[in-house]
């Protein structure tokens, strides 16, 4: 079989335009909707989409704009996965847990559960939280420091993959005969101490289908692609043009080998922010149907948090983005990619919050089927991607656009999969099933 595309769909309630919520074919409580999540995730399924991906955070805005956006109210995405690993059978399963306000245990016990409540179809995307709100409810003045984050994250991700390795594959023995529940030859107890955890072990979970989950990272910093070419098995990135996409996709894959890691080791899914009609006018339609729906201070609010937990507030509407420090407590890559397209457009602060609303950094496509397919082959051609994490401006209906008619396109190009080649995320993705450390 030639090289194939991945897709995963990205969930966020309502949609991924901060207006969503508003358009008349969206329900407004879909972040509370186990029905709506139900029928995306056999949307998705019956597209043959890799895998659903669910993001997170743990805390609740709450500045007075706030309560003009829908992002206050969604389930915890390990519950809600877990929930829909019984009404699917082969589409992967990946939720956010942050490294920052969660403990190594935990996060391997319930990737664990839900890779055997799944068959094998789970996927941790781990990040190291760009919300500075987060800090406030987990006993914190502040945000922990970027680089000391991604320290813990380092030894986070050691000990979660510790644990999973704390039982050999056939360790649970459960000999009714002898009274042998497990072979203590067969049981590796972690014992980890480190600079930020000390975990004994071993996990009170057996060793999954898939030996274990699949890790996914998202950073895109120098210390983000760092801990990517050393720990990930996906990356998830925002590049918003094809020689970006390329510079990223060659740097990431160049740092594999110095970890010992081979080239297909590590699948690169840029985020696209797609929008699809049957004629490139009634795409474009549809995608100015939700501009008016923005409020200025909804966008430019969003704006300040995608910049790295800025209040922009203060500025002008009708003036330009303000010069800005590094930011320590948010995404430095996507502050970067921000700033650089309101100096490259020369954009107020209301445009640029209008116009990063829908895909909020992310490449964007509005066209036909036929378009849409055009852009995925060329970076998927060019070394600019393995697959794509797929955004739309509102569910349900921008997910069935992209399955309904962006699928079918790929198929016929002989790019994207009419079945699945396996039960498991890695099996469908063309990852390995990692041997355990300790056998």
């Amino acid at each position: 079989m030639s090289r194939q595309m991945k897709l995963g769909a990205f969930l966020m309630a309502t949609g991924h335009h901060v207006a969503a919520w508003r358009h008349p074919d969206v329900p407004a409580d879909a972040g509370l909707d186990f029905a709506h999540y139900k029928r995306l995730a056999q949307i998705a399924e019956g597209a043959k989409f890799d895998a659903l991906f669910v993001a997170d955070s743990v805390a609740a805005p709450t500045q007075d704009i706030a309560s003009r956006m829908a992002r206050s109210d969604h389930f915890e995405p390990l519950t809600l996965l877990s929930a829909l690993s019984a009404v699917t059978e082969r589409i992967g399963l990946i939720a956010t847990a942050t490294t920052s306000y969660n403990e190594p245990y935990h996060v391997a016990r319930k990737f664990a559960s839900l890779d055997h409540l799944s068959g094998g179809r789970a996927g941790w995307n781990l990040v190291t939280s760009d919300n500075a709100a987060e800090a406030l409810n987990f006993g914190r003045d502040e945000h922990i420091g970027h680089a000391e984050r991604y320290s813990r994250a380092r030894e986070f991700h050691q000990v979660v993959t510790g644990l999973w390795d704390s039982w050999e594959d056939d360790a649970f023995v459960r000999n009714k005969v002898s009274g042998a529940y497990y072979d203590p030859a067969k049981l590796h107890v972690l014992d980890h101490v480190g600079e930020h955890f000390r975990v004994k072990g071993p996990l009170n979970v057996a060793r999954s289908p898939q030996g274990q989950p699949v890790i996914i990272q998202a950073g895109s910093s120098e210390t983000g692609r760092e801990l990517a070419a050393q720990t990930a098995e996906v990356v998830f990135t925002a590049q918003t043009s094809l020689t970006a996409a390329q510079v990223f996709y060659a740097d990431i894959k160049g740092r594999l080998s110095k970890f010992g890691r081979g080239h297909d080791a590590l699948k690169i899914m840029p985020g696209v922010y797609v929008v699809v009609g049957a004629t490139e006018a009634q795409a474009q339609e549809k995608s100015e149907t939700f501009q008016p729906l923005v409020e200025p201070e909804v966008g430019v609010a969003l704006l300040g948090r995608m910049l790295g937990n800025f209040d922009l507030a203060k500025y002008p509407l009708d003036g330009p983005l303000p010069p800005l420090p590094l930011t320590d407590s948010g995404q430095q890559s996507r502050q970067k990619l921000l700033t650089e397209l309101a100096g490259r457009e020369q954009l107020t602060l209301a445009e640029l919050g209008r116009k990063i609303a829908g895909g909020r950094g992310h490449y964007s496509l509005v066209g036909t089927p036929e378009q849409i397919a055009d852009r995925l082959q060329e970076w998927f051609e060019q070394g600019a991607a393995d697959g794509f994490n797929v955004l739309v401006p509102h569910l349900p209906g921008g997910l069935e656009d992209f399955a309904n008619g962006v699928v079918p396109e790929l198929q016929r190009r002989g790019l994207f999969r009419t079945e699945y080649e396996g039960r498991t995320l890695r099996q469908n993705l063309g990852l390995v099933r990692p041997a355990n450390r300790f056998a």
